[in-house]
């Protein structure tokens, strides 16, 4: 578990984002889609697309 300190907001990103976006664009689509400051001390949780195929892992 992650404490979570008294009086910070939990922002939870709804549909998928794509996570290979990485770490520097994460903050940017914070910008843009909620327009919020994303070093401001808030904590956004994004959620990737599920995986709907398997994998070879020989291949």
């Amino acid at each position: 578990m992650i404490p979570i300190p008294s009086g910070v907001r939990v922002w939870i990103g709804t549909g998928h984002t794509d996570m290979r976006r990485g770490m520097q664009s994460l903050p940017l689509a914070v910008q843009e889609s909620l327009k919020r400051d994303p070093h401001a001390g808030d904590l956004y949780i994004f959620r990737g697309a599920p995986r709907r195929f398997a994998q070879d892992p020989l291949a």
